[in-house]
């Protein structure tokens, strides 16, 4: 029954072997510019207000922000394309920062990415729902903060089911924003037009004023300051670097285009808007966003067969603006998980995180990333206000990890193209430095110190993970070489296997000592007894072994080469041996398959494996390890099967 409901919120398992399951899966340009471009775009909503309000005043200076700001979202986006090419299996930030720059520069940078998108979800859903509030009569107000709760829990699920399927139910959403949007622009630009020569005259004028009164240092301070407050509206553009392992091949030129879809969908539609606050006087008014007097002025100009059209079409265009909050939100369903696989494997996440699900979704991040914005959002009570200051710093700190990776690596190679390379990077870390020193002065005494804070405690936290894990490994490693044998040969007419003698099967894991402890506890506590030994093998395809077809073979050539050495070991000593092998997302639904297998071939087999014993356990050590076998203790007795455990002390 369970399984039933399973299948149907979620959908049927998918092969993860499967060739055309990954042609199914895998994005191409446009619909990864859907799912992954969505954030960027979104930032259009509120960043290009944020910088042309900080200008106060001097408006006319708005002219330079929206070419910069476009010519910005450019920079950073040629940048990141560099680490599309050189990570092509996905990773952005953090592996540009781990590679290049070394593994706590990495952490950093995985931290800061972690804590970004969760208020990208966070942030994106309130903003969306506040939108959509802002139609509704005010005494519904009350309600917004479970309204949100429920639209994080829907995109939670709906991204349980797939990152295809995911985009595919919010695509109408994106192409109804970018469809309003660009006629907006346009047919706004275009109204006046003639204004242009009178906004830049004013513009030109107003700068020598400006200078002469304060200075051109004062000025350029004063723009910059303006120019950094609107550093949201570059938000997002990493996302596709992060998640290049998830597109279509061939994936670098693929991650190009869909970069360039974003990029120029941002630029476009950022620059634009600020463009339409200069043309058309756009002008604060309470309770409504500069966007919606903008294009409410534009849309009034028009000519209408009803007097009430151009306030639908206004209510349409807002309401698609909140909806593609929600396109955005799930970016960091999709952007999140990815950076937690990439730190589980480096292990500065628990392993956990590295799991796929039978929908070859990265799961457990999906759900950490959806339960930690709900806490955000309850803790902020979901203000906007609150969220921006958190959702600010993070994001530029990646931006100048990942630039200052690529400066240092092509200014030590002697690439082809390196030094255009080096100086599009230069540009892009002086740009993205200046905007993270900018808005941690700014935002810091405002609340962004909490910010910092909690990507403190998360990475005080993966300190403290990876350090568990390194002192495991080397005990490990130890037990490798205490259970290491002399050498052995192979036989060249190996003992047949007795299907009615008694079997002894193993249930291997990755540690060669963890088997060979199980073998020679057998070999001592029942000497002479077992005839047959059976080694069964369940290996995970996880999300960095998913990762092509060249990845999964590496891994079966990995896995039977260490199966093959327990079989030789086996017949060097006489003894009949066989393994099998199988891969899924669901270790333990595969290795009972495996188990029913050898049961079928030899009736009275039991099965044994190991497993750790720490001197010193705690709900901290226990969250950090699989009970793998216990759980399999379990099922193989509920199928008539016994599993011996035989404990190993680490």
């Amino acid at each position: 029954m369970s399984t039933t409901l399973r299948e149907k919120l979620l959908g049927k398992p998918l092969d993860p072997l499967s060739s055309k399951t990954r042609q199914h899966i895998a994005l191409v340009a446009l619909i990864a510019w859907v799912g992954l471009g969505a954030d960027g775009l979104s930032s259009a909503c509120y960043g290009p207000e944020e910088a042309f309000l900080a200008l106060g005043a001097h408006r006319s200076l708005g002219l330079y922000l929206a070419l910069l700001t476009a010519v910005t979202v450019f920079i950073i986006s040629l940048a990141y394309n560099q680490v599309i090419e050189l990570f092509p299996s996905g990773g952005g930030g953090y592996k540009v920062a781990t590679f290049l720059l070394g593994p706590y520069a990495g952490l950093v940078s995985g931290a800061a990415l972690i804590v970004d998108y969760v208020l990208t979800i966070a942030i994106s859903v309130a903003s969306g729902i506040d939108a959509l509030f802002s139609l509704l009569p005010p005494h519904w107000g009350a309600s917004k903060l479970w309204v949100e709760v429920g639209v994080v829990g829907v995109l939670l699920l709906l991204n349980l089911r797939g990152m295809k399927e995911s985009i595919v139910v919010l695509l109408p959403i994106f192409l109804g924003f970018v469809a309003t949007h660009t006629v907006l622009i346009l047919d706004g630009v275009a109204t006046h037009a003639e204004r242009m020569p009178e906004v830049v005259t004013g513009t030109v004028r107003e700068t020598f004023d400006l200078a002469r009164d304060i200075g051109w240092f004062a000025l350029m301070a004063f723009f910059l300051r303006a120019y950094s407050l609107g550093g949201g509206t570059y938000t997002g553009i990493e996302a596709v670097s992060n998640n290049v392992q998830s597109l279509a091949e061939p994936r670098v030129r693929t991650g190009k285009w869909t970069m360039f879809y974003m990029a120029s969908s941002l630029a476009f539609t950022a620059g634009g808007i600020i463009l339409l606050y200069l043309l058309w006087d756009a002008t604060p008014v309470e309770g409504r966003t500069l966007n919606a007097v903008a294009f409410g002025q534009i849309l009034h100009s028009m000519q209408w067969d009803s007097e009430l059209a151009p306030d639908a079409v206004l209510i349409a265009t807002l309401g698609f603006e909140g909806g593609l909050l929600f396109v955005a939100a799930n970016t960091g369903f999709l952007g999140g998980p990815a950076v937690l696989a990439n730190m589980a494997a480096d292990s500065w996440m628990p392993h956990q995180f590295r799991h796929l699900s039978n929908r070859l979704v990265t799961q457990n991040g999906i759900v950490l990333m959806g339960l930690a914005a709900v806490g955000v959002l309850l803790l902020t009570g979901g203000k906007v206000a609150v969220l921006v200051v958190l959702y600010s710093i993070n994001v530029f700190l990646t931006f100048s990890f990942s630039l200052a990776g690529l400066v240092r690596f092509w200014w030590r190679t002697h690439a082809r193209g390196r030094v255009r390379r080096l100086v599009l990077s230069v540009i892009g870390l002086l740009v993205t430095s200046s905007i993270l020193v900018v808005t941690v002065v700014e935002k810091f005494t405002e609340g962004g110190w909490i910010t910092l804070i909690i990507t403190s405690v998360v990475i005080g936290l993966c300190l403290a993970i990876r350090r568990h894990y390194r002192t495991t490994q080397e005990l490990l490693r130890k037990a490798d070489e205490l259970y290491q044998l002399p050498p052995f040969g192979s036989v060249a007419k190996p003992r047949p296997l007795d299907p009615a003698a008694p079997t002894a099967a193993f249930l291997v894991g990755s540690s060669r000592g963890g088997a060979m402890h199980a073998w020679l506890w057998v070999q001592r506590l029942w000497p002479n007894h077992y005839r047959n030994f059976l080694f069964l093998s369940a290996r995970e395809v996880d999300a960095q072994s998913y990762g092509g077809t060249e990845k999964l073979a590496e891994l079966k050539g990995r896995i039977e080469r260490d199966l093959r050495f327990y079989v030789t070991l086996c017949t060097s000593y006489g003894f009949g041996a066989k393994y099998y092998v199988a891969y899924g997302t669901d270790t333990a639904d595969e290795m009972l398959k495996l188990c029913e297998r050898a049961r079928a071939e030899f009736p009275n087999v039991v099965f044994f494996t190991s497993k750790l014993v720490f001197e010193s356990e705690n709900p901290f050590v226990r969250l950090l390890h699989n009970h793998t076998a216990l759980a399999m203790q379990r099922r193989l007795q509920l199928d008539g099967m016994q599993l011996v455990i035989l404990p190993m002390k680490v």
